[in-house]
């Protein structure tokens, strides 16, 4: 593949060393999980500042914020397996037709979801059956936050655009760069700082939606001076009915998984409210943040290895594929390993860092203790996941996600209406390890069938 002219920002992942070409894709990937979470982050420390009901409000959101970026990866699983699939076969003009197509979904599905939540912003903080206080902080929190929805879109399926072609460095750079702005707006805005006005939660959306606003056009800029990627594709066309069914083939299954633990989560954070009232609410949402540094962890290797896989399978080079696996399980088997020994034993420490109060950072610390105890397995189901992806076969991780996650509800309710909030926390953690299990125990047999890898 050519290393200059118009196909210069293509990285082949057919050839050279398997696992230095694998950490190459990867760490790029990891570095853009730790700056979404850092995100968020840096968000519930400046408004832990603020109080637990002001980060139980913001935590309302964030499960929003969940759901959104689960619709977004329609666009950005779909680009990363059919642009990976079409540079490993040299059909760089397919590649550049995906990428039209992906982008034209982005923003239509960003411009609607913005509308909606920006005109309606009570018709989903009501769900939670929040106090009229903290109800009335999310809804100016979320008024803010709808208006960066088109650029959430454009973002993750710029970036699919760009890891599908083997360039997850590119991403990385201009997610840095928002990383950056936000953490330097943040207290300015929310505490008013100097000459900025004090915005109080309000201030913390606004840093967020300028930092994605930079994000999205650094991604423009790049892509409009350097018309190298596939020789230049347009953001907007008439989509054709060839490429978008195979768009929603590859985007469908992983969509309708992830939407659907998202508002399978949804549900259980509301149970938490019921149960164990704002607290029991702030535990979840932000200790599911804290938790979000294994699950984007886990979640860049597993994009890392889909896009790695779906260049080789085209290539027909099965042995690095599995090469490629067992690299990632193993990495990710030391790394869940600290993670499960972190949370368990020092859940209330790493929770007091976000939420100072104590009556929260020790309802926090329980909440990690019992979500320690899983994370070994999530880290299996993501694995494996990214290597059904990287063939093409989205649906079987989207089953198994779909049968367990929607489990955790009934289950949730019996736990938790003998024990409390807790017994919701239990059912998350028990069917992730089975979620784990039985995905890695489908692939498996797939592969000794040859239908995965032949």
């Amino acid at each position: 593949m050519s290393s200059n002219g118009e196909h210069s920002n293509i990285r082949d992942l057919t050839q050279g060393n398997v696992f230095r070409q694998l950490i190459k894709q990867a760490t790029p990937l990891l570095a853009m999980g730790f700056i979404q979470i850092t995100y968020n982050m840096i968000d519930i420390i400046w408004i832990g500042r603020l109080g637990s009901k002001a980060v139980a409000g913001v935590g309302a959101i964030g499960m929003l914020m969940w759901m959104m970026n689960s619709v977004a990866l329609f666009c950005k699983v779909s680009a990363e397996v059919s642009i990976g699939q079409s540079v490993g076969a040299k059909r760089f003009d397919k590649a550049a037709v995906f990428a039209s197509h992906t982008t034209t979904i982005a923003l239509v599905l960003g411009i609607i979801f913005a509308v909606v939540f920006t005109v309606f912003p009570y018709s989903y903080i009501n769900f939670y059956r929040l106090e009229p206080e903290i109800a009335d902080k999310s809804a100016e929190y979320l008024r803010i936050i709808a208006l960066g929805f088109p650029f959430v879109f454009l973002i993750l399926n710029l970036s699919g655009i760009f890891i599908g072609a083997g360039r997850s460095d590119i991403p990385f750079y201009f997610l840095s760069a928002g990383l950056i702005l936000n953490i330097i707006l943040d207290p300015l805005l929310i505490f008013g700082i100097g000459f900025f006005p004090d915005m109080g939660i309000r201030g913390a959306a606004l840093a967020t939606f300028l930092s994605q606003t930079t994000v999205t056009a650094l991604f423009i800029y790049h892509l409009k001076k350097r018309k190298n990627l596939f020789g230049g594709f347009s953001f907007l066309v008439r989509l054709k009915k060839a490429y978008l069914l195979q768009i929603m083939k590859l985007g469908l299954p992983v969509t309708a998984m992830h939407i659907h633990f998202a508002f399978i989560n949804m549900n259980l954070a509301r149970t938490a409210s019921i149960y164990g009232g704002y607290l029991g609410l702030m535990s979840q949402t932000t200790g599911g943040q804290i938790e979000g540094i294994t699950w984007n962890t886990s979640g860049g290797f597993s994009t890392a290895l889909g896009s790695f896989v779906a260049q080789n399978h085209a290539a027909q080079k099965n042995n690095r594929i599995k090469q490629a696996f067992r690299y990632t399980l193993l990495i990710m088997g030391v790394i869940g390993t600290i993670t499960t020994l972190a949370f368990v034993f020092f859940g209330k420490e790493i929770f007091s860092i976000f939420v100072p109060e104590k009556a929260a950072y020790e309802a926090g610390g329980r909440y990690l203790l019992i979500m320690g105890l899983s994370q070994l397995f999530m880290m299996l189901e993501l694995t494996t996941q990214g290597m059904f992806n990287g063939i093409g076969r989205t649906t079987p991780p989207a089953i198994v996600s779909i049968v367990f996650n929607t489990l955790r509800i009934p289950l949730a309710m019996v736990i938790a209406g003998k024990i409390g909030v807790e017994g919701v926390w239990w059912a998350i953690s028990l069917t992730s390890v089975v979620k784990g299990i039985s995905l890695a125990v489908w692939f498996f047999l797939q592969q000794r069938k040859k239908h995965i890898i032949e």
